[in-house]
């Protein structure tokens, strides 16, 4: 059974092709409604609201860790992945003169948080060739040879800039042979990885905000018990005397906690939209609509080894000049009323498509239509 389009469950611009789904997310019509009914009432009586956030927070918690499937002992709130690496890279033990080793698929804020310690800690960064085709044997081969001295172990679980699925399991299976702590960055992992955090990593992180469709700044810490009483979250507060690992996160001071508390609700949408029978048609959909858009283009699809989850890569004409990308997306943006990204690895340039429910054939259509004759 193929399930139908639902853009209705969304506020999103009608006029507009909302292709870029992997960048900031987009929440659904009952999440921003009960966003708006939470707002009004702590607005209507601060004092009561702040005194009955803590409990939310912890129904919240407990049901997003549950939507893991991890143990909710260990898993924390946190605004976004890049500040769960951060809490990682606070916690773990950094000698000078050792290793922090990722890969050049790493997003750029968390190779910059992992430069920022390896500096202040008189560390390395050692950053991995994985060639964009490697399969998962060889980027576990190719990671495991920089193990030596390493202090930790960064890798994504789908990389942002290349929508390639990383073998978790294996390099956390070779890296702790080594003795070496492994952070994982699954910013796009909830909901399209089933029980994401279960491969044992020392850390981590992934965001609600993008495929989950929860409000932005919102995001998940799953911690192993190791590491619990010693991971601390960015922002000294009064929580950070609670003993409990996952409750010294939750009150950061006059922090904004209305995603967090609403975003159970997004949880529950993509509930009734069927999700799982519904993830693998959106990914038969992105594949489609990227070799319907390569096709126009006169390029092809990107092979990244095996299938990621509803995102894809369109090799651009080799003549498209990017360095002004931000111009050429908005120019994209104003023109083709379409919103999508550019990515670039290894010398080659890429437009990354994305996938949601609201999302249909016809919007890659349009796009193939009208950006080869603005690409010209």
């Amino acid at each position: 059974m193929t399930l139908s389009s639902r853009p209705d469950l969304w506020t999103l611009d009608p006029d507009v092709l909302h292709l870029n789904h992997g960048s900031y997310g987009a929440v659904p019509r009952r999440t921003q409604e009960l966003m708006a009914s939470l707002r009004t009432e702590m607005d209507a009586n601060p004092m009561v609201w702040f005194r009955t956030v803590a409990d939310r927070l912890t129904t919240s918690r407990l049901a997003l860790a549950s939507f893991l499937e991890t143990d909710p002992a260990g898993f924390a709130l946190v605004p976004n992945a890049s500040a769960g690496v951060t809490v990682a890279l606070h916690t773990l033990p950094i000698p000078a003169g050792s290793r922090i080793v990722l890969t050049d698929h790493a997003y750029g804020a968390v190779r910059y948080a992992a430069e920022r310690f390896a500096k202040d800690r008189g560390a390395e960064v050692v950053n991995v060739a994985i060639p964009l085709e490697a399969d998962d044997d060889t980027v576990v081969a190719l990671i495991a040879e920089h193990l030596d001295n390493a202090s930790v172990l960064i890798v994504d679980q789908i990389t942002s800039g290349t929508a390639k699925v990383f073998p978790i399991d294996g390099l956390v299976a070779a890296a702790h042979d080594r003795g070496v702590p492994v952070v994982v960055d699954g910013a796009h992992a909830p909901a399209l990885i089933d029980a994401p955090a279960a491969a044992g990593a020392d850390f981590w992180t992934g965001n609600f905000h993008k495929w989950p469709a929860a409000p932005r700044a919102t995001a998940g810490l799953v911690v192993a018990e190791r590491w619990r009483s010693a991971s601390m979250p960015l922002i000294v507060s009064w929580s950070e005397y609670d003993e409990r690992m996952p409750e010294r996160f939750d009150m950061q001071g006059t922090y904004d906690y209305v995603p967090w508390i609403a975003a159970p609700e997004s949880l529950r949408v993509l509930a009734d939209l069927d999700w799982p029978a519904r993830r693998p048609q959106l990914t038969a959909l992105v594949e489609e609509g990227a070799k319907i858009l390569a096709k126009a283009l006169g390029t092809g699809v990107a092979e990244v080894g095996h299938a990621p989850a509803t995102m894809r890569l369109v090799e651009l004409p080799s003549g498209v000049d990017l360095s002004g990308g931000d111009t050429l997306k908005m120019r994209i943006s104003r023109e083709l009323k379409a919103e999508i990204t550019f990515t670039g690895f290894d010398d080659r340039q890429f437009i990354r498509l994305s996938a949601h429910a609201y999302n249909s054939l016809a919007d890659y259509e349009k796009l193939s239509e009208g950006l080869p004759r603005l690409l010209a």
